[in-house]
């Protein structure tokens, strides 16, 4: 066969200008246009504009005070995604996949986005396939799993094609790219996705669908108000817009969307400067509901640097006999492909060895559990003991090997066979080193009820006397997986042990679904292809950096520098953003509800609604946006198990219907008390800002120095609002009468929020909402 010399440097560069290159657009990645379109050009912001051009129309200059707070808003959201983005795609850089190509004769590493069309690729076990190609030298298993949903290894030698996306399992080859960038498979597939909306995490569905609702009823509403302001209420024009305005924009949830994505962008930021990269940025608040953690012992509890510790005999092995199974096994490793710890560790120990002549190759695949090396008739093989030996062989010194497990340790056996008998030559100890910080991150998720599952494909002995030293709780309930030969046994095994031996990775997969059908939310954690199939099925996947690159691209959290005390830190601030924005929410829904309720007994009523434009952004600021945001990012570490549309609901609705009862009884004794509008307009106004300072109370409930903080200061801008600024946010004085009226009120208000709490707080432990 002619050596391979691969693409010249002229023809690189021609490729390259013909934009024959392996670029395809980031799905999840916003441009800083992008980013400016989506804050200014919103469906909301398209209202507001309208409302104030009807407002200018009408005259009514002074009624504009809520526009400066919307271009506070956007400015806020645009400063704070684009400085996100800039930390995020600094670390980005450091998640590009690397490749060997053969250029002018030479191996060269390129980025996966500087290959080209024709390029000649070096790819070896755990590299994912950049772009479609076809063998030109060697022989892979590879899985196309994350393609076609097919879990088996299919071999590939020269001639067969490969499609990007899928992944080499285990040997080496050399590949020509023959389609590149979006003209190959996986982009394609990319591309039609696309089309099809993804799937939102449940916060984001809960909080747009609020949003769709008050985005479709805002409109027909304000046309009847205004309709019925001046066709019944004889209002005139300029009237009939503020009284229409401040009914309409109390019903706009105009910083809730936004304050989500802050939130989530300030802890993609917070997470990256950790090394912790989110491909998904919405897997943030998916880690911070689940309760069940899924992890592989080596890459995971234990380092990824493995070493030997122990060479030794089969029962009845000599000295002599070990000194040839040592040579032979020193020659073994300089033979067989595999580039991966365990490999790295024997050649270390055995240095020196020179390759074996043989007819054939194996590499070792987490299916098969071994690699081998064919030479005649006769037969090595190097992997798991209970895969090569026979039952008869595996007892005799079961001793021998469960002394080793029970510390720790992990047993390969080196046979040979010849014909149907395979004879044990040699045993290897190895071992990895629980990492520095494993027992601190798993007792502080013990602490936080989250249970962790070990899944292995190591003897299940070692794996949880390494569990046991690395503090996971029910470490010494442990199963060989290769029993678990029925989906019925892997559903009750799930919910009976802790550790998983001998896990194949087709296992792996059918472990998560289990726990998944169990009614568990699951993260799976892993470093290889082996692992792949499990993350692509739990509910959040995390990948270590030192990882194979298949993992890390199929992984929705990737914790670049592979160091596993960070996962803590990510559920926190998954923890932090839905409780936080639960909180705030609450707010922004109790506006909401109370306002389109006045504005439905206002139409139905024919009354004149009686909050103005700049009153209700008075309370906007201080009863709902101020603190809302002051409270969205304080630390709150609480697991979220409600779901959130009903936890909102539930706390804002006594609110909402406390206000609306006070304010509509205030504007049915009017006339009887003899109060002027502009007199109940400002009772309204206290009345509602009592409530919403009651929410506030409850909400930052336990109190600590910050919470009572943000009330003292809410409270206190307020009043030197309406003291200092009473004619621009339109805060009349009141006669004795209507003070009599509103202060009563006011006190009925706290009785009923009470009443109507106790009644919601009831039905919601009855029917479990």
């Amino acid at each position: 066969m002619a050596e391979l010399t691969g693409l010249s440097t002229q023809e690189v560069r021609a490729r390259e200008a013909q934009g024959q290159t392996n670029v395809t657009p980031d799905k999840s990645d916003k441009t800083v246009a992008g980013i400016i379109a989506s804050n200014v050009f919103t469906y909301f912001n398209s209202i507001f504009c309208l409302l104030a051009v009807l407002l200018v129309l009408a005259g009514s200059f002074k009624s504009l005070t809520f526009l400066p707070v919307i271009v506070a808003n956007t400015i806020i959201g645009i400063v704070q995604q684009l400085r996100s983005k800039r930390v995020l795609d600094e670390l980005a850089l450091l998640d590009v996949s690397q490749y060997t190509v053969l250029r002018e004769g030479e191996k060269q590493v390129v980025a996966s986005n500087k290959l080209v069309l024709d390029d000649l690729v070096c790819l070896e076990g755990g590299q994912q396939i950049p772009a479609d190609a076809v063998v030109v030298q060697g022989v892979a298993g590879v899985n196309e799993s994350l393609l076609t949903g097919e879990a088996d290894e299919i071999e590939k030698q020269a001639g067969d094609s490969l499609m990007s996306g899928s992944f080499v399992v285990g040997g080496n080859v050399i590949v020509r790219l023959t389609k590149v960038g979006m003209d190959s498979y996986a982009a394609q597939l990319t591309a039609q996705a696309k089309r099809t909306k993804e799937r939102q995490s449940e916060m984001v569905h809960d909080i747009e669908r609020i949003i769709l609702v008050a985005g479709i009823l805002i409109i027909p509403v304000g046309g009847l108000l205004f309709w019925q302001a001046t066709n019944q209420n004889g209002m005139s024009f300029g009237q009939a817009v503020p009284s229409m305005v401040g009914a309409v924009i109390g019903m706009i949830p105009e910083g809730l969307y936004l304050l989500a994505t802050i939130a989530f962008a300030l802890s993609a930021m917070r997470l990256a400067k950790q090394q912790v990269l989110l491909h998904d940025m919405r897997s943030i608040e998916t880690l911070a509901r689940v309760d069940v953690l899924c992890v592989d012992k080596t890459g995971t509890i234990t380092s990824d640097e493995m070493q030997v510790r122990e060479v030794f005999a089969p029962l009845g092995g000599t000295p002599a006999q070990t000194r040839e199974a040592r040579r032979l096994l020193r020659q073994y490793v300089s033979t067989v492909p595999d580039n991966n710890a365990t490999m790295d560790a024997l050649r270390t120990f055995l240095e020196g060895g020179t390759p074996l002549q043989c007819d054939e190759v194996t590499p070792f695949t987490s299916k098969l559990k071994y690699s081998q090396v064919r030479m005649g008739s006769t037969i090595l093989r190097l992997g798991a003991p209970e895969y090569l030996l026979d039952a008869r062989t595996l007892e005799l010194n079961r001793d021998l090997l469960e002394e080793r497990a029970g510390g720790g340790m992990r047993v390969l056996a080196f046979v040979r066979g010849e014909q149907d008998e395979t004879c044990p030559l040699l045993f290897v100890a190895l071992e990895n080193e629980v990492r520095e910080n494993a027992s601190q991150t798993f007792a502080e998720f013990a602490r936080q009820g989250v249970h962790v599952k070990v899944i292995s494909g190591d003897n299940p002995l070692t794996v949880s006397r390494v569990a046991v030293e690395a503090g996971i709780e029910h470490a010494e309930q442990y199963v060989d997986a290769s029993s678990l030969t029925t989906p019925q046994k892997i559903r009750e095994a799930v919910d009976l042990y802790t550790v998983f031996g001998r896990v194949k990775p087709e296992q792996k997969k059918e472990l998560v679904v289990a726990l998944r059908e169990s009614g568990h939310k699951v993260a799976m954690t892993g470093d290889g292809v082996n692992d792949i199939l499990a993350m692509k099925e739990a509910d959040c996947s995390i990948a270590m950096g030192g990882g194979s690159d298949a993992a890390r691209q199929a992984a929705q959290v990737v914790l670049m520098d592979s160091n596993f005390s960070h996962m803590r830190q990510i559920v926190l601030e998954g923890r932090r953003d839905i409780n936080n924005i639960t909180r705030s929410a609450t707010l922004f829904l109790y506006k909401n509800l109370f306002s389109l309720a006045l504005a439905l007994f206002t139409i139905f009523g024919a009354f004149v609604y009686p909050l103005t434009p700049n009153q209700v952004s008075l309370i906007s600021m201080f009863n709902i946006g101020l603190p809302a945001f002051l409270l969205a990012f304080e630390p709150n570490e609480s697991r979220q198990e409600g779901r959130f549309l009903a936890e909102v609901l539930l706390r804002s609705l006594p609110a909402a219907l406390t206000s609306f009862f006070a304010i509509a009884y205030i504007m049915l004794f009017a006339d009887l008390f003899d109060v002027s509008q502009v007199e109940v307009a400002t009772a309204s106004m206290y009345l509602l800002s009592v409530v919403g300072f009651l929410i506030l109370f409850g909400l930052i409930q336990p109190p600590n120095r910050y919470r009572i903080g943000v009330l003292l200061l809410c409270i206190v801008g307020f009043v030197a609002c309406c003291g200092f600024l009473w004619q621009l946010f339109d805060v009349y004085h009141m006669s004795a009468r209507a003070w009599v009226l509103c202060v009563v009120f006011a006190f009925s208000e706290v009785g009923i929020m009470q009443i109507l709490s106790g009644v919601l707080s009831a039905v919601r432990d009855r029917y479990k909402l």
